[in-house]
């Protein structure tokens, strides 16, 4: 499926999120601003937007993980445009429930948009747990649930119907973007999504909620 959305993938990512999405990521990234960090693993990265902005803004050396070769393609050929070397910004086709890594070999873990999408969410933690240094830390950015009335019906309506619609029109796939709702509608997040943080060994430090609660940032210490 990410395979053959990879072309359309990013214009419609911002297309769909009003650009949105861009702000989330920085964030996201800045959390990690108080570390030293000299390595820090994406797992998930899809078209690598996410890795390119932290090796960006926090200057270390990054490995981007994904399973769909094709979205590896479109974040290589950024990376060459880039002109960045391997030393700053590398990509690997990996599993994300079996990555290949050896134990605590990162000092930072990071996640955009790519949980949700685990077969197994408990085994996907706790791999990334596992090539986590001791004191390192993980941020996940993940879609969530709006709570307050009316915008959750609001953004359930454009989430639930238009959001496919477009999605499917542009990316001429429109079972892709009928899973996008389907998944985030189904993901377990606040403070469900905390309970399996922990189960894989990590200390959640902060939830931020990200425009009215459409996207979430956990933190977790190890």
């Amino acid at each position: 499926m990410f395979n053959n959305i990879a072309p359309r993938y990013d214009l419609l990512n911002h297309l769909l999120s009003l650009g949105i999405d861009k702000i989330w990521r920085r964030h996201a990234i800045d959390t990690l601003k108080d570390l030293e960090i000299q390595q820090l693993l994406d797992v998930a990265t899809g078209t690598g937007d996410f890795a390119l902005m932290a090796q960006s803004r926090l200057q270390c050396q990054v490995v981007g993980t994904d399973i769909s070769t094709q979205m590896l393609e479109v974040a290589k050929q950024k990376v060459q445009r880039k002109g960045l070397t391997d030393n700053q910004l590398s990509f690997a086709e990996a599993d994300s429930e079996s990555l290949p890594f050896a134990n605590e070999s990162f000092d930072a873990v990071t996640v955009a948009f790519g949980v949700r999408n685990y077969e197994d969410l408990d085994r996907g933690l706790a791999d990334m747990a596992r090539v986590l240094r001791k004191g390192g830390r993980m941020v996940i950015l993940e879609f969530s649930k709006p709570t307050r009335t009316p915008f959750k019906q609001i953004y359930s309506l454009y989430f639930r119907h238009l959001l496919p619609a477009i999605g499917g029109l542009i990316s001429r796939d429109r079972k892709a973007y009928d899973y996008l709702p389907e998944s985030v509608f189904a993901f377990p997040d606040g403070e469900e999504f905390e309970a399996h943080l922990r189960r894989a060994g990590l200390t959640p430090t902060q939830r931020l909620p990200q425009t009215l609660g459409i996207a979430t940032i956990y933190c977790a210490q190890k």
